[in-house]
């Protein structure tokens, strides 16, 4: 089986002062191998609780996951060596340098040492990480913390990638040389998931597009069905408009 990672009804919800929260009402979507699959929303929408489901730091109240068809309920060691995620807490060991980082959660995984080495080699390259590696975390750049976290969550060579808002505060140049490596995963066949706000990214990287409003996936397709199917020229305004008219319809 190829890398694919689906959701199906997840359902998760949260205790306020308000009462019960559901903050995932029955996601469901796919994420197919060789894609980048975006998850696209408003603030509070339930992307990052979805994500956090999906690689098994939360359990779903209701519904289903499954990850190259193993389900995290049952074997979530397993899953969690087919997946690398960048979460949406990215903090590095401030005291070790970007290789000791990245070669400690290599160990994690259980790789021996030439392994981790080589696989090391390859994602400083791909990175353009080699101006840092060998200095201490403390007084890192948010892209060289950001390149860190990503090197660290694909040590292990994982067919499943998960990154939560990667370009988040980054500079142009950093954020163009992380779209390019996200390309870059791509043709290698990996399945990608990337939640992001920016809208330019998603039209620019993304093969497959889920908007999710509160909770609930609203609408899926790529770029050019969402503007269609919203009637718009340009995907922001599709996004806008299909956003409206799911919560108009939920009010």
């Amino acid at each position: 089986m190829g890398a694919v990672i689906e959701a199906r009804g997840l359902v998760k919800t949260f205790k306020s002062r308000k009462g019960v929260v559901r903050a995932v009402d029955g996601v469901s979507f796919r994420a197919e191998q060789g894609q980048i699959t975006g998850l696209l929303g408003p603030n509070g929408a339930g992307k990052t609780t979805t994500l956090r489901m999906l690689y098994t730091l939360m359990r779903p109240e209701a519904g289903s996951i499954l990850v190259d068809g193993l389900d995290p309920a049952r074997e979530p060691e397993k899953v969690r060596a087919r997946l690398g995620v960048l979460p949406d807490a990215r903090g590095i060991y401030k005291r070790l340098t970007a290789r000791e980082n990245i070669a400690y959660f290599g160990r994690l995984h259980g790789l021996d040492e030439g392994t981790i080495a080589k696989r090391i080699a390859i994602l400083v390259e791909k990175l353009g990480m080699e101006d840092f590696i060998d200095r201490l975390g403390e007084g890192y750049s948010q892209g060289q913390r950001t390149k860190t976290a990503i090197a660290r969550a694909l040590i292990h060579d994982p067919p499943n990638v998960i990154l939560d808002e990667p370009t988040n505060g980054l500079d142009v140049m950093t954020t163009r040389s992380l779209r390019d490596f996200l390309r870059s995963l791509r043709a290698e066949g990996r399945c990608v998931i990337l939640s992001t706000h920016i809208m330019q990214e998603v039209a620019l990287l993304c093969d497959h597009i889920v908007i999710i409003a509160k909770g609930q996936v609203v609408a899926e397709g790529s770029a050019e069905e969402l503007r269609a199917q919203a009637g718009c020229e340009n995907l922001e305004d599709a996004f806008v408009r299909l956003i409206g008219s799911a919560e108009g319809l939920s009010a």
